[in-house]
């Protein structure tokens, strides 16, 4: 085995340690928001944009999201300015600021510029050609920086033999950071309306060094020329951001935070729509908490947690369903939709999801009826407040 291997196992042994200490059960404090590249690294070029122009845009709009909602919540940048930031550093500023949670935001390339949709990564060993081919284009990032045989003991991002090493990493967080990317992908797809290429695993260095739960965005195809204009617009990256915020909302709900969230005072939120907002929403809304309630005048809200999606109608009584009590179907933006649950309250649906998900169904998500009818989180905003 190469020198650098061994190295790299020693300092696994050294970190894992720090990264037993770094967990802190049950409360949300420090978020670190990554915009990948930056500097004289461009990252992938599209026609028109560089991908660290859009990875600093989302970055700072998803942070300024969670400041407002979430007071107590410290929100801390890698870069917040068109300066490069190594790789290890960036994984170094999640370390020593003891962060609960890290988001690095990236756009995608391909030389197939048909290719488009958003992907989430958490850190792993690659499963796919494809996969690998990603995380080597992230990971080149280090041969901009000067010594960096000496910083990475040896690794070569161009060589699959380097990547050995990331199955020697058993990492703690994977469970907490595939569920968190889940509840990304969902958004992106849900709410975004982005082409779902699912929650995958990589050898990223930049997760690698990381002690907390951990995701890496893939927002879109910067080779694909709808997508890129759709990275470009201010729009797109309201969208996009408030999908991620929205994640972080159903975790920061989940793990609890230092105080409940607030309303923000922003005139100009993007917008908030169950159904597909990058075509069919145009009315802002604030990014909050719902309350349950029922009124005669408003009608029954219902919570229930949503376990699949599919394009013909299979039926409630299908075997992977059998685990579960008292499933629906209902039809939605073309598609069938399959809930278990029927709760009067957030906190009873919360506690339903985490069962759901403990079953084996990992991208399952709260959704809002009125008298049988899905609506919005905006108008079931709309509705407790009146």
């Amino acid at each position: 085995m190469p020198r650098y291997i061994w190295c790299w196992t020693i300092l696994l042994f050294l970190i894992l340690p720090w990264s037993l200490y770094a967990q802190r059960t049950g409360v949300i404090r420090t978020v670190v928001i990554d915009a990948g590249h930056g500097g004289h690294d461009p990252g992938a070029i599209g026609q028109r944009a560089k991908e660290k122009d859009i990875n600093l845009a989302v970055a700072l709009k998803l942070g300024n999201l969670i400041r407002n909602s979430h007071k107590d919540v410290r929100v801390i940048y890698t870069r917040d300015k068109d300066v490069f930031v190594e790789l290890y550093r960036r994984a170094g500023i999640a370390n020593a600021a003891k962060a609960d949670l890290f988001i690095s935001i990236h756009c995608n390339a391909n030389k197939n510029r048909t290719l488009k949709g958003a992907e989430t990564y958490v850190m792993g060993l690659h499963r796919s050609q494809a996969n690998l081919n990603i995380a080597k284009f992230e990971n080149a990032a280090i041969l901009l920086e000067s010594d960096y045989q000496s910083t990475y003991d040896g690794f070569d991002p161009n060589t699959d033999e380097s990547y050995i090493i990331f199955s020697l990493n058993q990492n703690s967080n994977l469970d907490k950071s595939t569920d968190f990317a889940a509840s990304i992908q969902n958004q992106m797809v849900e709410r975004v309306g982005m082409n779902n290429r699912g929650v995958r695993q990589a050898g990223f260095l930049v997760l690698y060094k990381t002690t907390m739960p951990s995701v890496l965005v893939e927002t879109g195809y910067i080779s694909n020329p709808d997508e890129e204009r759709f990275l470009m617009s201010a729009k797109g990256q309201d969208y996009i951001a408030m999908a991620i915020y929205r994640a972080f909302e159903a975790l920061a709900v989940m793990e609890g935070v230092a105080e409940k969230p607030v309303k923000s005072e922003k005139k100009s939120d993007p917008p908030n729509q169950e159904t597909n907002i990058r075509n069919n929403d145009t009315s802002p809304s604030k990014a909050t908490t719902v309350a349950s309630r029922t009124d005669k005048s408003t009608g029954k809200l219902s919570y229930r947690v949503q376990i699949a999606t599919e394009s013909k109608n299979i039926g409630t009584k299908i075997p992977r369903f059998s685990r579960f009590d008292h499933v629906r179907m209902y039809r939605h933006g073309g598609k069938f939709k399959y809930t278990v649950g029927d709760e009067s309250d957030l906190d009873s649906a919360l506690r339903l999801l985490s069962e759901v998900k403990n079953k084996g169904v990992k991208d399952a998500f709260i959704v809002i009826f009125r008298d049988e009818k899905r609506i919005s989180q905006a108008e079931a905003d709309k509705l407790s407040r009146n």
